[in-house]
C-alpha cells in the first residue's frame, strides 16, 4: 500500500513556480510597489513644478488590496465602484493583459482634458481629469495599491493617495 505523491508533488511545483516568479522580479530589479511608483511619480517629475515624490505605503497597499478583493468577489464583473473610503482613490478595470504602467498610464493621459488656468475639466462625455489631478496632487505624499481578477477574468485595480487628492476650490499643483 504506497501514498499518492501527486498532491505533495503539485505543492511543490506551485512553490517553485511562486518563488521563480519573486526572483523574476527581483532579477528585474523592481517590485510591484515599483511598478505603480515610478510612473506615478514620473508624471510628477514631468511637470516640472518641484512636486514631491511619493512613497509606498503598506497600509494603504492592504487598503486598496483589501477593496479589490471586494470587488472581485461582488460577482457584477468587478464595476467600477469607490470604496468610499478616507483615502484619495483611482479605480481602474481592463479585460485584456494589463499592467500596473496601463493603469497610471490611463490615468495620466487624462491630462489632455486638465485646464490649469481654470482649474476645470473639459473632458467629452464619459470621460474625467480627477484621476489625473489625483495622480499629481501636490499634497498627496503615500500611495498603496492592489488589483485582483475578477469573475470574467478582468482585472480591477486600486490605488489608495494619502493624503487624499482634488480638494474642491484647490489647485493640484
Amino acid at each position: 500500500m504506497g501514498f499518492d505523491l501527486r498532491p505533495r508533488f503539485l505543492i511543490h511545483i506551485l512553490v517553485i513556480c511562486l518563488t521563480s516568479s519573486s526572483v523574476i522580479n527581483v532579477a528585474q530589479g523592481q517590485s510591484t510597489a515599483d511598478e505603480y511608483l515610478i510612473p506615478h511619480n514620473d508624471a510628477r517629475a514631468g511637470l516640472n513644478q518641484g512636486i514631491p515624490s511619493l512613497t509606498w505605503d503598506t497600509t494603504l497597499e492592504s487598503y486598496a488590496s483589501d477593496w479589490a478583493a471586494t470587488r472581485a468577489a461582488a460577482g457584477d464583473d468587478c464595476a467600477l465602484i469607490h470604496s468610499g473610503g478616507p483615502y484619495g482613490e483611482n479605480i481602474y478595470w481592463s479585460s485584456g493583459p494589463s499592467t500596473p504602467a496601463d493603469a497610471v498610464q490611463l490615468w495620466v493621459s487624462e491630462e489632455a482634458y486638465y485646464d490649469y488656468a481654470t482649474n476645470s475639466c473639459s473632458a467629452p462625455e464619459g470621460e474625467s481629469c480627477g484621476h489625473y489631478t489625483q495622480v499629481v496632487w501636490r499634497d498627496t505624499a503615500a500611495l498603496g495599491c492592489g488589483s485582483a481578477t475578477c469573475l470574467s477574468g478582468a482585472l480591477f485595480v486600486v490605488c489608495s493617495y494619502d493624503p487624499p487628492g482634488n480638494v474642491v476650490g484647490q489647485l493640484p499643483y
